[in-house]
């Protein structure tokens, strides 16, 4: 084995030379997974289909990175390059700034370890108990009994399922055969953990305690998570930062809360619509599309990304009465995102004015109509 991917393979990588690195060329710190014009093509029924192309992308260590899109996107062929389930067909994938693409069988296997990987439907072992579906991968490795022991009860404590070791998978929840599954991703102590929509299978609920479980487990272990997800709540929940992929290309990425609050791509304005408040029936029975005499008061939308409005300064700019007709607020990494609804009346100021000001205090103002 090359010290290149002996360094990958290390628990602890080559930490202490990184730090060194980071302190003396702070802006040169490496990413944990890098995609360098990766492509994929498969050989169908009627020649090459392309799966990925061109695919540029930077995954930091310790982050929760999202990646959404529709069927057929990509997701999974890109996720899947990083333990080389996968093998690209142009390009590089770079774990730790090691080039995973010439390993042997062997070393890909030791690689394999130290990438764990949580899956939609469990993938457990239907005769095996809930003890022996964790330990399974240990047995596998070589790892002796006692240590074997030891490292089940700490993953089963972590998970909380200490009490459902000779559990066996068809007695146990959705959400308690996917903590196995978690349990198991995580015996070779993995420096990176991969979801493959690890909470498609589950209940609203259940997926929030398995969201807060991993996101435990990423701050306690400092884990790097990937995930792929067609839930947009995923994302908002979880993740640091997102990308987009359509047709296999990157089409938008960057911090959950920024993409979310102003998606840039059609692709993207899609994907998120179920998570947009529509608005009530009977604001919409009123929205007018020109403005007369019985319907005089103005409608502006404004949407907020990234810093709370201020109500008090916004409704004073107007000159006019200002009701509010709908909206919300929310925050996502810390950050307030929404829009509001407002009717504008007996102002002295002509529309295009109106929307000069709104836009000084709102990332994004427009006319959506008029109502009496």
């Amino acid at each position: 084995m090359s010290a290149s991917a002996q360094r990958v393979l290390a628990p602890g990588g080559d930490a202490l030379h990184a730090a060194v690195q980071a302190e003396l060329h702070p802006q040169k710190q490496h990413a944990h997974v890098r995609f360098i014009n990766l492509g994929k093509v498969y050989e169908g029924p009627q020649g090459q289909v392309p799966a990925l192309q061109g695919i540029d992308l930077d995954i930091q260590r310790g982050e929760v990175f999202g990646i959404i899109g529709r069927s057929g996107a990509g997701k999974s062929s890109l996720i899947r390059t990083i333990n080389r389930l996968e093998k690209p067909s142009t390009g590089r994938v770079l774990i730790d700034q090691v080039d995973i693409g010439d390993f042997n069988e062997d070393t890909l296997v030791a690689l394999r370890r130290r990438i764990g990987m949580i899956f939609q439907h469990f993938n457990l072992m239907s005769a095996k108990t809930v003890w022996q579906n964790v330990e399974l991968p240990l047995k596998v490795a070589g790892v002796p009994k006692e240590q074997r022991q030891r490292k089940v009860a700490e993953l089963l404590e972590l998970v909380g399922l200490e009490g459902k070791h000779k559990a066996y998978p068809a007695q146990l929840s959705g959400g308690q055969k996917q903590r196995v599954g978690i349990a198991r991703a995580l015996v070779h102590d993995p420096a990176i953990l991969l979801c493959d929509e690890a909470t498609s299978a589950l209940d609203p609920e259940t997926t929030q305690s398995i969201l807060g479980l991993l996101r435990e487990i990423n701050q306690r272990l400092s884990l790097t998570i990937i995930l792929i997800t067609h839930e947009m709540a995923v994302i908002r929940e979880i993740c640091d930062r997102v990308v987009v992929l359509e047709k296999g290309e990157v089409v938008e990425q960057g911090p959950v809360w920024q993409v979310f609050g102003n998606p840039q791509h059609e692709v993207s304005k899609t994907l998120l619509a179920p998570l947009q408040h529509a608005l009530p029936e009977d604001v919409q029975a009123r929205l007018q599309s020109h403005p007369s005499e019985y319907h005089a008061s103005v409608v502006l939308d404004l949407q907020f990304t990234g810093s709370e409005p201020d109500l008090s300064a916004l409704f004073s700019v107007f000159g006019g009465q200002v009701s509010l007709l709908h909206g919300g607020v929310e925050r996502i990494q810390g950050r307030a995102l929404g829009h509001l609804l407002l009717a504008i009346s007996h102002s002295p100021l002509s529309v295009e004015e109106l929307l000069i000001r709104a836009r000084k205090h709102a990332q994004q103002a427009e006319v959506v109509g008029y109502v009496a």
